[in-house]
């Protein structure tokens, strides 16, 4: 049953041979790993109004123009400093490779930190973002706004597992459909304001009140709209997934995301100016400026559906990402090795479905409130855009190939401005949040520390030895001894029994006594199967199954000598359907547990199949 469903879900398996059809060109390349920084101009202008519209009132309108002057600034040096990092290192992994080549296992470290923190939250906030859309046209379902984020994070996984080629099919018309959408709203909008002369009221009240923008506030509304820079070092991070020429289509996408960024952010963020549209928890900005500029007719509702949409492909940015870093990361040891691994549908399975579980408890902490994750967000990308930009600058002093000099002073500039970004982030949302992520990245980097140490420890005790070769076996000295746990006679003991003979005739059936009348019943039972070996019974007045059996054999009256193995042969229960597994088998499980953390004893598992 769950195969069936994994597959009509999922797909059919692909071959490794199938890999190179799954890469994408420009023209999906575009949508899939830049869906993050487009989408975000549906939310970043609306945070700088929430820091500045308090602040400084109805001048919030125009103080906002150098707020997002200076975004876009900075959204162009980091393409500039990324299309080099993309001709160094082709390979992927962002800022943890350039890190981990230019400064350091511990640098690398924290960058590969930062950018999981970020992708996660991206997913997160790209989902309530979408949510926040979907309640904006229907109010109605504002109390199941957790709900609505839950269900659009389990479509987005289901998507990602089907593969690279299957998600770019399903998730890529949106964001083309999305730029569509907005290019039209900020060309009407800018003709019925300025040429046809239509002024329509503002939605929400203006404050009446002017102050003048002091340097605290304007790097607070600075730091809310850096959050549309997220999602930049993703075409950096997913370079192995382009088709060839790989980097050629990685600097071209980089460069497309730029100029999309551009028109879409200033745009939007000009029409809130000329129309007056304020921060509002129960209605969006780009809601409101498709009331003003459309009315609440289709237009409007359009609007909303393709807001909502590409909102919620921001999270593939995520997909794409997340899963290629983090399979990077575990190659070097750093994380569990299984998210190297590719799924079914060549996919890094095991790094989508972790990442969608991780978002969900997310969601559900925050309450699906993007405002309360949003402070979250822009600090862990910019301390990896900070550690990427410093990497690349020593690469050019180390290496001073070509015209290195002109390079190394672009990556010097975005190395400087991030970090005076970072700080400001890190100020300014510390209480609003940020404080969490400043402590969840060195408790990361501690983690894969260990984690690393233990796959060196498991590197240690594995490698061998090759002054010492194989010794020949006496086999006349060298005894073989199975254990047979026994709770009742019946055919799976039997079967354990029978396996047992064709390899030793040293067979120990031991009993662990519970329960004294069970115990008479098989020793009754047993004398009258006539079976020619006596049964070792011990008692146990605690109910402990498994310690009797350790104690038999590190005691002295069971005799092994060092060339000599133990075996423990355990019969277990196979039945039809999966919820006769919870009936089953549950002291035999706890014993292998235990069992196989003895170095001298060795396990086999002998299934007996239950017909119905």
């Amino acid at each position: 049953m769950f195969d069936s469903i994994k597959k009509f879900l999922i797909g059919k398996s692909l071959k490794t041979e199938q890999l190179k059809s799954q890469k994408f060109n420009i023209f999906w390349g575009l949508p899939l790993l830049s869906s993050d920084a487009i989408s975000s101009v549906a939310y970043a202008g609306q945070e700088i109004l929430y820091v500045l519209v308090p602040a400084v009132g109805f001048m919030a309108f125009t103080d906002m123009v150098h707020a997002v002057l200076m975004v876009i600034l900075l959204l162009f040096i980091l393409i500039f400093s990324y299309r080099q990092v993309i001709d160094s290192y082709p390979q992927g992994g962002g800022a943890y490779i350039v890190a981990q080549d230019n400064l350091g296992v511990t640098p690398s470290l924290i960058a590969a930190a930062a950018l999981c923190i970020d992708y996660i939250l991206t997913v997160a906030v790209s989902i309530s973002a979408g949510a926040a859309a979907i309640t904006s046209a229907f109010p109605e379902l504002l109390p199941y706004n957790v709900v609505i984020c839950i269900l659009l994070i389990i479509l987005m996984t289901i998507g990602n597992l089907r593969g690279i080629s299957e998600s770019a099919k399903t998730f890529a018309i949106p964001p083309y459909l999305f730029i569509i959408i907005l290019v039209i709203t900020i060309v009407c909008g800018f003709v019925k304001y300025n040429i046809m002369g239509i002024h329509p009221q503002p939605i929400y009240k203006i404050p009446n009140f002017t102050n003048t923008l002091s340097l605290l506030v304007f790097l607070k509304a600075f730091a809310a709209g850096c959050t549309a820079l997220t999602g930049v070092e993703a075409v950096s991070n997913g370079v192995p997934n382009f088709k060839e020429p790989a980097q050629k289509n990685a600097k071209i996408v980089l460069l497309l995301l730029g100029c999309v960024s551009l028109v879409l952010f200033g745009g939007i963020s000009y029409l809130s100016t000329i129309y007056k549209a304020v921060y509002n928890p129960n209605m969006t900005v780009i809601a409101q400026l498709g009331i003003q500029i459309f009315g609440k007719g289709v237009m409007f509702y359009i609007i909303q559906a393709f807001t909502a949409l590409i909102l919620v492909m921001a999270a593939n940015t995520s997909y794409n990402g997340f899963p290629i870093l983090l399979s990077i990361i575990a190659r070097d040891g750093y994380v569990p090795r299984q998210f190297s691994k590719r799924g079914s549908r060549l996919s890094y399975s095991n790094g989508i479905m972790f990442l969608s579980f991780i978002a969900v408890i997310l969601i559900i902490c925050f309450k699906g409130d993007n405002h309360r994750l949003l402070p979250l967000y822009a600090v862990g990308v910019f301390v990896s855009f900070t550690i990427a930009q410093t990497g690349m600058v020593l690469k050019w002093f180390k290496d001073k190939s070509g015209s290195w000099k002109h390079k190394a002073v672009i990556n010097l500039i975005g190395a400087i401005i991030s970090c005076v970004t970072t700080i400001v982030l890190g100020v300014t949302k510390f209480k609003e949040g940020s404080w969490i992520v400043c402590m969840l990245i060195p408790i990361l980097v501690f983690i894969m520390w260990r984690i690393k140490a233990h796959y060196n420890v498991v590197a240690s005790d594995l490698k061998l030895d090759w002054s010492q070769k194989p010794k020949n076996i006496d086999r006349h000295k060298q005894r073989n001894y199975m254990i047979i746990p026994i709770d009742s006679l019946n055919k799976s003991f039997l079967k354990s029994y029978n396996y047992a003979r064709n390899f030793t005739d040293d067979i120990i059936v031991f009993h662990v006594s519970v329960n004294e009348e069970a115990t008479k019943k098989l020793l009754s039972d047993w004398e009258e199967y006539g079976i020619k070996i006596p049964i070792v019974v011990r008692k146990s007045p605690y109910r402990n199954l498994i310690g009797p059996i350790i104690k038999f054999v590190e005691s002295e009256e069971f005799e092994v000598m060092p060339q000599d193995t133990i075996t423990v042969v355990m019969p277990q229960l196979v039945v039809k359907r999966w919820w006769q597994n919870i009936l089953h088998n549950q002291t035999s499980l706890f014993i292998r547990s235990t069992l196989l953390k003895k170095r001298n004893i060795g396990l086999i598992t002998l299934p007996y199949i239950i017909s119905k």
